[in-house]
C-alpha cells in the first residue's frame, strides 16, 4: 500500500487516543448491538473475524456461540484489553494487532468478517470495504454495526472542532447511511440488508455522566490531556449539554453476502 504521511500521522494519533480513558466501561454501553449481530450472523464452528474489535464485544459474543474467532484492532491497548478479557472468560480467541485497511490474512480465510462501531473510524472506507470482502469466502458474510445519528455523532462532531488534520476525510458517520453503504459495497456484495437500532444512554446527573462516561471515554480523556484546563472544562460542559439533549444514539446494522463466484 502506498504510504501517506498525513494518514500515517492520523493513525498514530488515533492509536494514542484509544489508549486513553477506561474503554471497558464504555464498551459495556455497546454490548447489546454486538451480541445481536453475532446471533444473526454466527453459527457454531464458523470462522469469524472481528475487525477493529475494541476490547471484544462482538468477538466474545461469537466465541460464546461456538465460533472460531480471531479479533484484531490497530490499537495495542485494545488488543491487550481484549486478550485479557477473553482469557478471563476462558474463551479461545486469537488476538492480533492489525489495521482495518490492510488486514494480515489471506483471501477467503473467514466465513464472517464483522465490525461493530470500529472500522468506521478508519480514514479510507474504500480500503476497509475491499479488505472486509477480500478475507471472507465466496458466499460469506460481511457485517457491521455503524453509528448513525444522536449523541455519539454530536459528541464526535464537538470534539472534531479541535482537530488539526489537514486532509479532508469522509465522516465515519457516513457509514450510518444506507445509500452510502450501498455505494461502497456495490462492486463487492451480492446482497446487502439493513436494519436500524438505537442505544439508549441516559444519565441521572452530571456527576453520573462524568463518572460512567466522561471520565472513561477515550476521546474526551485525550482532549483533557492536550487542552488547557479552561478549554477542556468548556468542552466538557458542552458534551454534558449534548448528553441531556440527545439521550439516544441511532445505529445502522449492515449484513452483506460475498458473491459465490
Amino acid at each position: 500500500m502506498e504510504t501517506n504521511p498525513e494518514i500515517d500521522r492520523i493513525k498514530q494519533g488515533s492509536r494514542w487516543l484509544w489508549s486513553q480513558g477506561d474503554y471497558p466501561t464504555i464498551a459495556k454501553l455497546l454490548e447489546a448491538p454486538a451480541s445481536d449481530l453475532a446471533s444473526r450472523t454466527v453459527t457454531p464452528g464458523s470462522r469469524v473475524l472481528d475487525v477493529a474489535a475494541g476490547n471484544g464485544n462482538f468477538a466474545i459474543a461469537a466465541a460464546r456461540l461456538g465460533a472460531k474467532v480471531t479479533a484484531t484492532d490497530f490499537s495495542p491497548r485494545m488488543v491487550e484489553l481484549g486478550r485479557a478479557r477473553s482469557e478471563a472468560e476462558g474463551l479461545d480467541i486469537v488476538w492480533l494487532e492489525a489495521d482495518a485497511e490492510a488486514l494480515p490474512f489471506a483471501a477467503h480465510d473467514f466465513d464472517v468478517a464483522a465490525s461493530v462501531f470500529g472500522a468506521i473510524f478508519a480514514p479510507r472506507p474504500e480500503l476497509v470495504t475491499a479488505e472486509l470482502f477480500r478475507v471472507v469466502r465466496p458466499g460469506g458474510t460481511v457485517a457491521m454495526v455503524n453509528y448513525a445519528g444522536g449523541y455519539f455523532r454530536r459528541l464526535s462532531e464537538l470534539i472534531g472542532r479541535f482537530s488539526t488534520a489537514t486532509t479532508d476525510l469522509p465522516s465515519p458517520f457516513a457509514w450510518g447511511e444506507e445509500d452510502e453503504v450501498r455505494k461502497r459495497f456495490a462492486s463487492h456484495a451480492a446482497t446487502v440488508d439493513f436494519d436500524h437500532g438505537a442505544l439508549h444512554v441516559r444519565f441521572e446527573s452530571f456527576a453520573d455522566w462524568h463518572e460512567r462516561f466522561a471520565a472513561a471515554n477515550p476521546p474526551l480523556m485525550a482532549m483533557r490531556a492536550i487542552l488547557p484546563p479552561p478549554a477542556y472544562e468548556g468542552l466538557e460542559r458542552d458534551a454534558w449539554t449534548l448528553a441531556q439533549e440527545h439521550s439516544d444514539s441511532d445505529y445502522l446494522v449492515v449484513v452483506a453476502t460475498s458473491p459465490r463466484g
